[in-house]
C-alpha cells in the first residue's frame, strides 16, 4: 500500500484530518497530514517539495497551477470558510450585526489581532478601508498565536480568523469566545482546494484520495467542521 503525505493550510485542517483517517482505514494506504501557515505551504510547494497532496486557498492553488506544481486534472474544491472575531473568554461581547456596529466594536478595542496569511491581509485592508490607522492591527504568525494573544492579554483585543479555526481552538480549550461572524457586507469567504502535486509520488493513491474528497461522507465531515 502507498504512503501519502498531505501538506495544507487553513481551517480545513480538522476536516481533512478526519477524512484522511477514514480514507486510510478504507483503503489501507498510510496517510500523514501536516498543516502549517499558508505562506509556508506556498513556499514549500513552489520549491518543489515532494508532498503528495496540497490543500490551500484557491488563490494559492492558482499559483501552483500556473507554476506547474500540481496536476490540474486532480484539483477539487473542498468548500468555503467565513470569517469572524473572537474575544477573551468572559469579556463583553461586541455587536457585529452591521457595518456601523463593526466599526464601533473595532473603535472600542485596543487592537485587532490577525495572522500573516491571506485572511489577515484581508482584515488589515478592511480596517484601512473603514478609516482605521495601520497600528490598529497587530499581526501574529498564525491562527493559534492570534488567539493565544487574545486569550492571554489584559488588553481589549479582537482576534480575527476564519470561523472553523476559532471554533476548533475553543474546543481545544483556548480561553476565547466567538464574538460572531463579520457582517455580511464585510464578509470574506475563502474557498479551499486540494490537488495532487507534480513532485509527489502518490500516483493512483493520491488520485484516489482526491476522488474520496468528493464523496458524500467526506463532504459531510468537512461541513461538520464549518467548511460548507
Amino acid at each position: 500500500m502507498a504512503q501519502l503525505k498531505i501538506l495544507g493550510a487553513g481551517p480545513v485542517k480538522r476536516g481533512i484530518t478526519q477524512v484522511a483517517a477514514a480514507f486510510g482505514k478504507a483503503s489501507g494506504h498510510e496517510v500523514t497530514v501536516e498543516f502549517t501557515g499558508a505562506p509556508t505551504v506556498r513556499e514549500r510547494v513552489l520549491a518543489g517539495e515532494a508532498v503528495d497532496i496540497a490543500v490551500v486557498p484557491s488563490a494559492t492553488m492558482d499559483e501552483f497551477a500556473a507554476a506547474g506544481r500540481v496536476k490540474a486534472a486532480t484539483r477539487t474544491t473542498l468548500g468555503r470558510a467565513r470569517m469572524g472575531l473572537a474575544i477573551r473568554k468572559g469579556a463583553a461581547r461586541p455587536d457585529l450585526s452591521s457595518t456601523e456596529a463593526f466599526k464601533h466594536a473595532v473603535g472600542q478595542a485596543d487592537a485587532v489581532v490577525a495572522n500573516l496569511a491571506n485572511s489577515g491581509n484581508y482584515v488589515a485592508k478592511l480596517l484601512e478601508q473603514q478609516g482605521f490607522a495601520a497600528d490598529k492591527v497587530r499581526r501574529q504568525q498564525d491562527a493559534v498565536k492570534v488567539m493565544d494573544m487574545v486569550a492571554g492579554s489584559p488588553e481589549k483585543l479582537l482576534g480575527a480568523g476564519q470561523l472553523p479555526e476559532i471554533r476548533e481552538l475553543i474546543d481545544k480549550g483556548v480561553a476565547i469566545e466567538l464574538a460572531g461572524p463579520l457582517p455580511d457586507a464585510l464578509q470574506s469567504i475563502t474557498a479551499y482546494d486540494a490537488a495532487a502535486t507534480a513532485a509527489g509520488g502518490g500516483g493512483e493513491a493520491a488520485a484516489a484520495f482526491i476522488a474520496y474528497l468528493t464523496t458524500a461522507d467526506a463532504r459531510a465531515a468537512m461541513s461538520a467542521t464549518g467548511i460548507d
